[in-house]
This record gives C-alpha cells, sequence and structure tokens, in this order.
C-alpha cells in the first residue's frame, strides 16, 4: 500500500487573522496565551443548536456543527491549515485502486465516559453512518462505504463501493461508543466533554482531562444563545460574553474597547433562486439578476468593504478547487439586465415581483438582502421584497420543505472536499433546495467522482463550477468576512478553512 496525505493548498489570507484592535499581533492571538490560562468562558451564538446533538445527522446545520467540532472527533481531523492530521488513527493507507483504506488506530484513546476507544467503536460508528445495517447512510458522504472490518485490535479496514480520492477527508465522521446513541447522551472523545443544555438559552461544555492530544485550556464555556444582534454587541461591551463570532464590520466598530480578529467565514453567500419554479426556472431571468446585481457593491454596502467576491459555489480557501475567474462570468450591466427581462416578458408594466426569505437571526443576509433588493430596484423592473423569519421556520420550510422563491444565506462545507460544496446541485441530491437540474453538471460532477487522478478530478470539479455560474444556478456574492470580538483578557482563538469553532486554545490570560 501506499501512503497518501490528502491537503488543500490554501491561501494564507484565508486562514489568517487580522489583528484589528489593542497592541497584541495577531499572531499571538492565533498561537495562544502569553499569561496563565484557563478560566471559564462564555461564548455568544446567533442561534440555537439543532434538536439533534447527533454527530452523523448530516442536516445538522453550521451552527451545530461548529460546536460539535469541539466534542466529536473521526478517523482524521482539519487543521488550521487544511491539512487533514491524525486523530483518532495515527496514520492510514491506501491501495492503488483508491478504493481499500486501512487506518491503524491511536492507542490510548478515551471517550468521555472514561471508557477506551476500541476497533468496534470505529467499526460500529463508520458502519452507522454509512447505513451498512439499514441501507440509509445517515452521511451521504459515507454512502460509497461497501465494509468496514477490524482485522485486529488496532486496524480498521474500509472498502468502497468505488475508488474515492476524496474518502480520507469524509474520515472526519465522529467515532462514538460501539452500541451508543447520541439521543441517549453525548459522547465523544474530543477535547469538550458536553454537560447540559438549556433549550433557546445556553450549552454547557467542560475540559476533558482525559484528553488523548493537548488538553483544552478553558476550564468550562458556556455558549449563550442570543439571535439579536445588537443585543449580542450590548453583551460584549458589558462583559456579559467573553467571546463571538461571525459578527460584521458595522458591529464590530462599536468594539473598540475589545480585541477584533477578522478572517473568513468559509462560505458561499449567495441570492439563492428556486430554479425548478417560475419566475427563476427561466435561464434569462436567473442571468438578469446576475446582471443587476454588482457582487462588489453589496460587499461594500453591507459589510462596509470586508468580504471575497465569487462567482460560484465554491470558496478562496479551497485553493486549486477555486477558480477566481467566475467573478466575473457576469459583469454588473443594468441595460443588458432589463432587456434579458424583457425577452423574458417582464417590463415596467409587468413588473418581476418575488419575495427574498431571510434568516432574521443572521444579519449578514439580512443586510445582503437589503442592498440586493434596492440594486434589483435600479432596474425598474424589479420589485423584490423582503420576508423575515426565525431560524428555525427558515430551515424547515425554506430549506428543507423548498417552499421559497428566493432566499440569502450561505453554503458551507461540512468536509475539505470539493464534492462537499458541489454534490449538492447533483439532480439527484437531496441537498438540492435549489432545484438545479443539468445533464452536463451531473456528468462532469460523476466523472470527478469516478476518477483517481486528482488533477483530472479538479479540472472536473471546476467545470462544474463553471456550469453553475453559466447556468445562473444562483446569484453569487461572497465569502463573508468573519470578524471575532474578545474581551482583552481571552486569547487563542484561531480560524479554520472550515465553518467550525475550535475553541480548545481559547482562554482567560492574566
Amino acid at each position: 500500500m501506499t501512503k497518501r496525505i490528502l491537503t488543500l493548498a490554501l491561501a494564507a489570507l484565508m486562514t489568517a487573522a487580522l489583528f484589528i484592535g489593542g497592541g497584541q499581533s495577531a499572531l499571538a492571538a492565533q498561537t495562544g496565551s502569553t499569561g496563565s490560562a484557563g478560566g471559564n468562558i462564555t461564548v455568544g451564538i446567533a442561534a440555537d443548536l439543532d434538536s439533534s446533538l447527533d454527530p452523523h445527522v448530516s442536516s445538522s446545520s453550521a451552527g451545530t456543527r461548529e460546536v460539535l467540532f469541539n466534542i466529536y472527533e473521526g478517523l482524521l481531523k482539519p487543521d488550521t491549515q487544511g491539512d487533514l492530521v491524525p486523530a483518532i488513527a495515527e496514520d492510514y493507507a491506501v491501495n492503488d485502486t483508491a478504493d481499500v483504506y486501512t487506518f491503524t488506530l491511536r492507542k490510548n484513546v478515551r471517550f468521555h465516559d472514561g471508557s477506551a476507544v476500541e476497533a468496534g467503536d470505529v467499526v460500529y460508528s463508520l458502519s452507522r453512518a454509512a447505513g451498512l445495517d439499514t441501507g440509509e447512510p445517515l452521511m451521504a458522504t459515507l454512502a460509497g462505504v461497501q465494509s468496514v472490518e477490524a482485522t485486529d485490535d488496532d486496524t480498521v479496514v474500509v472498502t468502497l463501493k468505488a475508488p474515492d480520492v476524496e474518502f480520507p477527508a469524509y474520515s472526519t465522521a465522529a467515532i462514538i461508543p460501539e452500541g451508543s446513541d447520541p439521543a441517549d447522551g453525548v459522547i465523544g472523545t474530543g477535547p469538550f466533554k458536553f454537560v447540559s443544555r438549556s433549550v433557546q438559552e445556553n450549552i454547557v461544555l467542560e475540559r476533558f482531562d482525559d484528553y488523548w492530544g493537548e488538553p483544552a485550556k478553558a476550564e468550562k464555556i458556556t455558549l449563550r444563545v442570543i439571535e439579536d444582534g445588537q443585543t449580542m454587541v450590548m453583551s460584549l461591551r458589558s462583559g456579559a460574553i467573553d467571546l463571538a463570532a461571525h459578527l460584521e464590520a458595522s458591529q464590530v466598530a462599536e468594539l473598540s474597547d475589545l480585541t477584533v480578529l477578522e478572517g473568513s467565514m468559509n462560505l458561499v453567500q449567495a441570492l439563492y433562486l428556486d430554479n425548478a419554479e417560475p419566475p427563476f426556472d427561466d435561464i434569462r431571468v436567473r442571468q438578469a439578476l446576475c446582471c443587476a446585481i454588482d457582487k462588489q457593491a453589496v460587499i461594500d454596502l453591507a459589510g462596509d468593504g470586508h468580504g471575497f467576491p465569487v462567482g460560484s459555489s465554491m470558496y478562496p480557501a479551497f485553493g486549486k478547487y477555486f477558480d477566481a475567474g467566475l467573478t466575473d462570468t457576469y459583469a454588473p450591466d443594468l441595460d443588458k439586465a432589463v432587456a434579458l427581462l424583457a425577452e423574458a416578458g417582464y417590463d415596467k408594466s409587468n413588473p418581476l415581483t418575488f419575495t427574498i426569505t431571510v434568516p432574521s437571526n443572521y444579519t449578514p443576509h439580512v443586510d445582503a438582502a437589503q442592498v440586493i433588493v434596492e440594486l434589483l430596484g435600479q432596474t425598474g423592473v424589479v420589485n423584490a421584497s423582503i420576508q423575515q423569519v426565525e431560524w428555525a421556520a427558515w430551515y424547515s420550510d425554506v430549506y428543507q420543505g423548498r417552499d421559497f422563491e428566493a432566499t440569502v444565506c450561505g453554503m458551507d462545507a461540512s468536509t475539505l472536499t470539493a464534492s462537499a460544496m458541489l454534490s449538492r446541485f447533483a439532480s439527484d441530491s437531496p441537498k438540492n433546495f435549489i432545484g438545479f437540474v443539468s445533464e452536463d453538471y451531473d456528468a462532469a460532477y460523476a466523472a470527478a467522482l469516478a476518477t483517481v487522478d486528482e488533477t483530472e478530478q479538479t479540472a472536473y470539479f471546476k467545470q462544474c463550477q463553471a456550469i453553475l455560474a453559466e447556468n445562473a444556478a444562483n446569484v453569487y456574492i461572497q465569502d463573508l468576512a468573519d470578524f471575532v470580538a474578545t474581551q482583552p483578557d481571552i486569547e487563542g482563538y484561531v480560524f479554520y478553512p472550515l465553518y467550525v469553532m475550535d475553541l480548545s486554545g481559547v482562554c482567560r490570560v492574566a
């Protein structure tokens, strides 16, 4: 067998933090404390976690996944540079046809209940997530697993139904105790263990002292649910919370006495359109909106110039997969937008009218939607309105129920693979909430999955992105800037090329 270490060449801009306030450098904040570490940390989060904390439920929201990152671990896990590094597995190997992966388990790894991690736990976890017993995978990324078996106490062999060079990234799937159900108890191997949850109020985590790796610095983390953006700012200013992520430029402008870091949110914000229903089943209408919306204007007006323009469903931190050239597929052109709308049957006497549904607790999406409405209004042919709904209603009605015309939101990747971003647009994908259908896209995506040549696979994935852009599947805007604000005595927050919140290095210093 030959060793493979799957990495992504990530742009340094996306993984480095830019220090804005105070007297310390961004590097000092990234690398940790200069004083005595520890303490209890209170973190503000904009939305409550999903009702299920099952790490194998692939429909979990990004906000839930970013918190579970601190509790659960897989055989491998991502680091801040986008590399996959050993976790519960200390090493792995793959055969020449990329359909058999052999993992060597790390010794002395323990679950939060004190029991030792054994090969049977790994077999159970991956089999459960892949649906080998039920025929219904809990994680779509593991649907290609044919079998999981332990060949001895320290070795687990995963055989795939077809070659897949991306599989190492899927081996980040959480390992849980054999026979357990997360509904009965949240038990992982991560640096923090789950203590309690009060719905719509807080989640409490505690440092796991028997963690196999470097232990968490804080003794306890309390995640407070604060859905209102202004309340979040007031809580930071008063000291009621120690840290909050995913803030916007206008909010951090009010936090001059706090430490502020800037990174990338690692998602694709867009005006997502229901391609399956009128009016957006007409490509001319979708293209008209792309021409009418100046993405840089959205970034400037809604984000005070902070953000990274994108032209398809891939963000810059994916390095080799990201095609910056697609950003300019549709240059801002109001005359062309009006002409396309006229071809589709819309004019001032018969304007295009639709509703943009946005989750009210995500201010960056609400602000972007407001700018989009203003830009579309400049055509004189489009009357768009905004409907703000609570996050739970957005998730159930818009994302799961597909009951919407348009929405502004951000789509992120759960794993460091191009398919994590692009699989949702395959015609048969259960995550294809915009109803995009393209034979060319399906063919290119299938070809990308079938090849074991990484250069060829990258080319197919870029072809998929080009098809999305050319067909104006959505109006692509940006990868949002991610502002993190902390009290002056809090250090150690780091950014990742994924939508995660690693709290293990966060601490209060003297």
